[in-house]
Protein backbone atom coordinates (compact mmCIF):
# COMPACT_ATOMS: atom_id res chain seq x y z
CA UNK A 1 0.00 0.00 0.00
CA UNK A 2 1.41 3.64 -0.71
CA UNK A 3 2.22 5.58 2.08
CA UNK A 4 2.38 9.19 0.83
CA UNK A 5 -0.09 11.26 -0.94
CA UNK A 6 1.64 11.46 -3.97
CA UNK A 7 2.62 7.28 -4.04
CA UNK A 8 -1.02 7.17 -3.97
CA UNK A 9 -1.60 9.13 -7.09
CA UNK A 10 1.20 7.33 -8.50
CA UNK A 11 -0.94 4.17 -7.95
CA UNK A 12 -3.96 5.86 -9.35
CA UNK A 13 -2.33 6.94 -12.64
CA UNK A 14 -0.66 3.58 -13.53
CA UNK A 15 -4.12 1.90 -12.47
CA UNK A 16 -5.27 3.99 -15.59
CA UNK A 17 -2.78 3.80 -17.82
CA UNK A 18 -2.74 0.42 -17.60
CA UNK A 19 -6.49 -0.09 -18.58
CA UNK A 20 -5.86 2.57 -21.34
CA UNK A 21 -3.00 0.23 -22.68
CA UNK A 22 -5.10 -3.27 -22.39
CA UNK A 23 -7.41 -1.48 -24.53
CA UNK A 24 -5.02 -0.20 -27.26
CA UNK A 25 -3.05 -3.26 -27.43
CA UNK A 26 -6.36 -5.25 -27.83
CA UNK A 27 -7.52 -2.72 -30.77
CA UNK A 28 -3.34 -3.35 -32.41
CA UNK A 29 -4.13 -7.17 -32.19
CA UNK A 30 -7.70 -6.90 -33.81
CA UNK A 31 -6.45 -4.60 -36.16
CA UNK A 32 -3.17 -6.97 -37.18
CA UNK A 33 -5.31 -9.93 -36.87
CA UNK A 34 -7.61 -8.73 -39.76
CA UNK A 35 -4.94 -7.48 -42.03
CA UNK A 36 -3.49 -10.36 -41.94
CA UNK A 37 -6.74 -12.35 -43.09
CA UNK A 38 -7.46 -9.89 -45.30
CA UNK A 39 -4.56 -10.61 -47.02
CA UNK A 40 -4.44 -14.28 -46.99
CA UNK A 41 -7.71 -14.63 -48.44
CA UNK A 42 -8.94 -11.24 -49.99
CA UNK A 43 -8.29 -10.92 -54.14
CA UNK A 44 -9.21 -7.79 -53.99
CA UNK A 45 -6.02 -5.10 -53.80
CA UNK A 46 -8.29 -2.21 -52.13
CA UNK A 47 -9.62 -4.37 -49.84
CA UNK A 48 -5.72 -5.59 -48.59
CA UNK A 49 -5.03 -1.96 -48.95
CA UNK A 50 -7.48 -0.55 -46.41
CA UNK A 51 -7.16 -3.14 -44.00
CA UNK A 52 -3.22 -2.27 -44.00
CA UNK A 53 -4.01 1.41 -43.66
CA UNK A 54 -6.46 0.58 -40.50
CA UNK A 55 -3.61 -1.72 -39.10
CA UNK A 56 -0.58 0.79 -39.78
CA UNK A 57 -2.86 3.44 -38.17
CA UNK A 58 -3.44 1.76 -34.99
CA UNK A 59 0.50 0.64 -34.51
CA UNK A 60 1.27 4.33 -35.23
CA UNK A 61 -1.26 6.06 -32.48
CA UNK A 62 -0.06 3.64 -30.18
CA UNK A 63 3.61 3.96 -30.74
CA UNK A 64 2.82 7.89 -30.29
CA UNK A 65 0.99 7.30 -27.22
CA UNK A 66 3.83 4.44 -25.77
CA UNK A 67 1.86 1.68 -25.09
CA UNK A 68 4.36 0.21 -27.99
CA UNK A 69 7.98 1.14 -28.71
CA UNK A 70 8.00 2.82 -31.73
CA UNK A 71 10.52 0.53 -33.55
CA UNK A 72 8.74 -2.48 -32.45
CA UNK A 73 5.91 -0.76 -34.17
CA UNK A 74 7.74 0.39 -37.18
CA UNK A 75 8.98 -3.70 -37.65
CA UNK A 76 5.38 -4.73 -37.38
CA UNK A 77 4.24 -2.16 -40.22
CA UNK A 78 6.88 -3.21 -42.11
CA UNK A 79 6.52 -6.84 -41.95
CA UNK A 80 2.61 -6.51 -42.70
CA UNK A 81 3.37 -4.14 -45.49
CA UNK A 82 6.05 -6.85 -46.95
CA UNK A 83 3.44 -9.79 -46.58
CA UNK A 84 0.62 -7.86 -48.61
CA UNK A 85 3.39 -6.94 -51.61
CA UNK A 86 3.62 -10.54 -51.44
CA UNK A 87 0.63 -11.48 -52.09
CA UNK A 88 -0.06 -8.78 -54.48
CA UNK A 89 2.73 -10.67 -56.52
CA UNK A 90 1.36 -14.22 -56.60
Amino acid sequence: MANTKSAEKRHRQSLRRKARNIVVRDSIKTAVKAARSTIATAKDPAKVSESLKAATKALNKAAGKGVVKKRAASRRIGRLARAAHRAAQG
